[in-house]
């Protein structure tokens, strides 16, 4: 018999390399479904991040559409979605490059539709009978102002510029067509609401001439938050909204609005990128629909008119992008030990299957994964908070019975947003190297309804910072992780969350901030427009609560700050600029914190490209081996 050796936690060999997460995993987003074929996009890391458009033919091959360098990629609110739209063999796609309209047909290649401006487009829906595209556009025309976003018609064969439609607000999505062409619905919201905070649902004849005639409103304010208008197949409007406090199924008749499901659960998701689907219409009398309560996400079918919701079995824990055709469903699925893959299941037998998988392991490597548990952990004001644990997981090794691990805390960008338990390769990277993680949904992440989501109002850099750090005290007093070494890293919002708490408590011991936020002030001045009043809620009216972006801002209390942190950022971000990095890096610097900071040119908010993916992996695990053994601390 072969005995393990037993090593040190956080010095274990692993199989799962940064090669194989950069390389491997290509991003898939929500599928779509046309005349019984299935499509969607992938981000390939070996492709410079380039989004392919996929087709998997009736013989079950798998045919590639956007032609290299096209790339399949809209930047309208800067997180885009919603890129491409399918009509009958024609698609329609925005292009990366110079964010025109592209018509790409069999056998031809991309024809642009749309002028060469400085206008985005995103959310479109095909209008055949007119001859259009029906579309969300941003205009960034250099006028001194931020971008204007309306609701357009393009030309599908680009015979005339685009055609206003609705303007006046300051954002929009979901133009959507009602079966007999004749009604338009839209969403819009205004500043300082983020689509999560409060949407409004329009809806307008359309006159002879495909214009908007005496729009109404149908539903929402600004304090509830409407989600993904749908048409069912007989013409009612369908929508989502957290009126009761939880997002929930509802329709229009007439005048009137009523439920569909009552239930404390989500049947929304924030609306941080278009093209948003968690239900669709398997026939006019049945939904197929994907809805989250605290264990995770369900697949479910709901029969109309009465609403019964019925679940429908399957081994998914995450569910998003539910299409649905008669007696057929797809979605983007996984679960801890499945990673995001495109399924196609048929309702009748339960039967799935899977198009595409996000990565591809060997059951060899399947050995070194780390299964997550799901935790509720008490944290300030007599509340709970949720989160994933990971324990360090590696058959090679024998676990030290004298010591316990160093724990990561992960803290979810947004921050209105939530972290996910389907399967990752950048999370086994750790696990199987001897870390623990706790991926942590702090109050403010969305899944348990408005109130929880609404508990970082006015509280950020408060209530996610408590919940990271009870979440980790926990885990220490359970005897699951060493309280002397554990470690705070985010992305974004989740960056921000890591420098205020080695700002403004001393519990970590190092910290990787990954295009986070340092100086909130800065950010209310510079950032897009989509997030410019985001902070409002957040901390407080800018310039009037300029003391609270004072009093919250990492970057004013350098002296607080005792541990060593590494900063890894996109040279052409424009969500949150590399200034935000820079100036805490020089002022920790000054004072002699012990730092580090990766630029990398070409990326943008979040890294597509496999060579930086594997650069920040790696320069984050030296830093720690580097920085906490200078300290005296082991791995």
């Amino acid at each position: 018999m072969v005995t393990c050796p037993t090593a040190e936690y956080g010095s274990w060999k692993s199989p799962i390399m940064s090669d194989l997460v950069a390389g491997e995993a290509i991003r898939l987003a929500p599928p779509m479904l046309s005349e019984g074929l299935v499509y969607w996009s992938e981000g390939r890391p070996t492709e410079r991040g380039r989004n392919v458009i996929v087709r998997r033919e009736a013989d079950g091959s798998l045919h590639d559409l956007n032609p290299p360098p096209f790339n399949a990629r809209t930047r309208v609110h800067e997180y885009g979605g919603g890129a491409y739209v399918i009509d009958s063999a024609a698609i329609y796609f925005s292009n990366d490059a110079d964010q025109r309209l592209y018509r790409l047909e069999p056998d031809r290649g991309p024809a642009a539709i749309t002028p060469e401006r400085a206008w985005r487009y995103a959310d479109g829906v095909v209008d055949r009978s007119r001859g259009r595209l029906i579309c969300v556009r941003e205009d960034h025309t250099p006028t001194g102002r931020e971008a204007a976003n309306a609701v357009v018609a393009v030309a599908l064969d680009g015979r005339f510029e685009p055609r206003l439609l609705t303007s006046g607000t300051d954002f929009y999505s979901n133009p959507r067509l009602s079966p007999d062409v004749s009604y338009l619905a839209w969403l819009t919201w205004n500043h300082p609401n983020m689509p999560w905070d409060g949407t409004e649902l329009w809806l307008a004849e359309l006159d002879g001439d495909g214009l908007p005639s005496a729009p109404r409103l149908i539903a929402g304010g600004p304090a509830e938050s409407v989600f993904q208008p749908e048409w069912s197949p007989d013409g009612t409007l369908y929508f989502v909204s957290d009126r009761s406090g939880w997002w929930n199924l509802y329709r229009a008749k007439g005048d009137a609005v009523e439920p569909v499901v009552e239930r404390e659960a989500e049947f929304g998701v924030p609306q941080w990128i278009f093209g948003q689907s968690t239900y669709a219409f398997e026939s006019a009398g049945r939904i197929v629909c994907a809805y989250h309560c605290t264990d995770g996400w369900r697949l479910a079918a709901i029969d109309l008119p009465g609403g019964k919701l019925t679940d429908i079995e399957t081994p998914f824990t995450e569910i998003a992008g539910v299409r649905a055709s008669p007696g057929r469903a797809v979605f983007r699925g996984g679960s801890p030990t499945e990673p995001d893959s495109i399924v196609d299941l048929d309702l009748s037998s339960g039967e799935f299957q899977i198009h595409r998988r996000a990565f591809q392991v060997s059951d060899g490597t399947k050995r070194y994964f780390s299964i997550p548990e799901a935790v509720e952990f008490p944290t300030e004001g007599g509340q709970a908070a949720h989160a994933f644990f990971y324990a360090p997981s590696n058959p090679d090794y024998q676990l030290p019975a004298d010591e316990r691990p160093p724990l990561m805390v992960v803290s979810h960008g947004g921050p209105t947003g939530s972290t996910s338990s389907t399967l990752s390769l950048s999370i086994q990277y750790w696990t199987s190297r001897g870390f623990a993680i706790l991926d942590v949904n702090y109050g403010g992440s969305t899944g348990y309804g408005r109130l929880y989501r609404e508990r970082l109002r006015e509280k950020w850099g408060i209530v996610d910072v408590d919940d990271c750090i009870n979440g980790a005290k926990h885990m220490v007093e359970q005897g699951r992780a060493d309280g002397d070494r554990l470690i705070i890293r985010g992305g974004s919002a989740g960056g921000y969350t890591t420098l205020a708490a080695l700002a403004f408590r001393d519990v970590f011991r190092a910290g990787a901030s990954y295009y986070g936020i340092s100086d909130l002030e800065a950010m209310a001045k510079e950032t897009h427009k989509f997030e410019s009043r985001y902070l409002d809620s957040m901390i407080g009216p800018y310039p009037e609560r300029r003391d609270m972006y004072l009093e919250r801002s990492p970057l004013h209390y350098v002296d607080q700050f005792s541990a060593p942190v590494i900063f890894l950022q996109g040279s052409e971000d424009l969500v949150v600029p590399p200034n935000q990095a820079e100036m805490m890096l020089d002022a920790l610097r000054k004072k002699g914190i012990p730092s580090a900071y990766l630029l990398f040119d070409g990326e943008q908010h979040g890294f597509r490209q496999a060579a930086n993916i594997k650069r920040a992996l790696d320069a984050e695990l030296y830093f720690y081996a580097t920085m906490l053994l200078r300290k005296g601390l082991r791995f």
